[in-house]
């Protein structure tokens, strides 16, 4: 039991989600999360919206919430999420470089590879081509 979540739909906001929610050409995603916030202004408890929506509890909450924080304009936008790969160290960006300044690798090379570099400078094939 989540209790009062203190969420009300004003006139103006319950107009606009409803727009959305039967604007043929809405994302699925913000018709779900329009008709999860219409519901729950409706009273209707996440039990019902789940078999209303056909989502489950946790998205249902989260859809609450993020309305409840930033009203309807929170709705349609997703939030930013960050690489799962780290970027590079200014450290190691630096060395790159540096090292691209530098008298090309021995064995007759004229200018250093990609493969070269990643192996010079101990990261990744994809890392040296995105230093720039």
């Amino acid at each position: 039991m989540r209790g009062n979540l203190g969420l009300f739909v004003s006139s103006a906001n319950g107009k606009r989600l409803a727009a959305i929610v039967a604007d043929r050409n809405s994302k699925q995603k913000h018709v779900w999360r329009a008709k999860v916030v219409l519901l729950t202004g409706e009273r209707i408890g996440t039990a019902g919206i789940i078999r209303e929506t056909g989502l489950s509890k946790a998205p249902v909450w989260r859809w609450q919430e993020r309305y409840i924080e930033t009203g309807v304009d929170g709705l349609l936008h997703d939030k930013s999420r960050p690489s799962r790969i780290p970027p590079l160290d200014d450290d190691k960006v630096a060395e790159v470089v540096r090292l691209t300044l530098e008298e090309p690798p021995p064995a007759d090379a004229t200018h250093w590879t990609v493969r070269d570099m990643a192996e010079a400078s101990g990261v990744s094939l994809s890392s040296v081509q995105v230093v720039q």
